[in-house]
């Protein structure tokens, strides 16, 4: 595996090697195992805290916070507060479009109910609201703005099926639905370093731009047939869907990975305006990990 010197520090080319990846699994484990094991709710818990992911919005929040001269462990708090929320709207969206399989196992609804699923989503956000609450005005008005952003998108996506679903509609969608608790993530961590307003705005936009492209490579995946590890039994409708009306299943393809570019592009430029450091490589090799390098090769 290679490696890649950024002055003193070494970045290794695996989000899975980031010190701050390690921090967070460990910190998840530690939150479930201090649970009392009486609760019914730590099973479904554990079922959800190790179903895997990359763990790239608390990622985010913790790299955004060492940008700006921010202590890591200081941020660990606020980065499990974004896991867990989003792993509430995981939950929840399983719900509402059927999910059967999450991350190659069962969603939480279909292996231990509806309405067990329900109370673990309302677990997890009142978990997190606790854990993000010590951390100032601005951190906790940014990550209440994603909740409610969230909570918006889904219902513009249950609307998806059910009348002509537009350009404008699915953008709103996707920014709200998924980019939202990206763009906050990148904000709050700024925030925790002390970082000046303009400052976490710019990381607000890099997370945001972030966000709407690893969702427009996620639909284009599935537009594809090559997601394996997620199965639902209702689907929304995408961008490559919207551009196929018109252009065909090809050309729709090829529109769709221009625009993931685009907005790579915009997320990248953002990025740059802050001081080279180990951090901010990682943050880029981040972008790249969950957009361009799943792009199909061939199509």
């Amino acid at each position: 595996m290679a490696n890649q010197d950024i002055g003193n520090d070494v970045i290794m080319t695996r989000v899975e090697d980031f010190e701050e990846y390690r921090q967070i699994n460990l910190a998840l484990a530690d939150l479930v195992q201090k649970m009392d094991d009486s609760s019914p709710m730590k099973k479904l818990l554990d079922h959800v805290c190790s179903s895997g992911g990359k763990k790239i919005r608390p990622l985010i929040l913790m790299l955004s916070t060492e940008v700006c001269d921010g202590e890591k462990n200081k941020a660990i708090d606020a980065a499990l507060a974004i896991e867990l929320i989003h792993s509430a709207s995981l939950i929840h969206d399983d719900l509402l479009d059927g999910g059967i399989l999450r991350r190659g196992i069962p969603s939480v609804h279909e292996k231990y109910g509806i309405a067990a699923a329900l109370l673990c989503g309302d677990f997890l956000i009142s978990k997190a609201i606790t854990l993000i609450s010590p951390y100032g005005h601005d951190a906790v008005q940014e990550f209440g703005s994603a909740g409610m952003h969230m909570a918006e998108g889904e219902t513009i996506d249950i609307r998806s099926m059910n009348e002509e679903f537009r350009l404008k509609h699915y953008f709103d969608c996707i920014n709200k639905k998924t980019a939202s608790l990206f763009a906050s993530s990148a904000a709050i961590g700024a925030y925790i370093a002390g970082c000046s307003k303009d400052d976490a705005l710019r990381f607000h936009a890099f997370g945001e731009n972030v966000g709407i492209a690893y969702q427009i490579v996620d639909d284009l995946l599935e537009f594809l047939e090559e997601l394996e590890d997620k199965k639902s039994t209702q689907e929304s409708v995408t961008l490559p869907q919207i551009y196929s009306r018109a252009l065909g299943r090809e050309q729709a393809v090829q529109r769709t990975i221009a625009e993931v570019h685009r907005y790579v592009g915009f997320a990248k430029a953002l990025l740059s305006s802050f001081k080279s450091c180990a951090a901010r490589e990682k943050l880029l090799l981040i972008t790249d990990h969950i957009t361009i390098d799943l792009l199909p090769s061939r199509v």
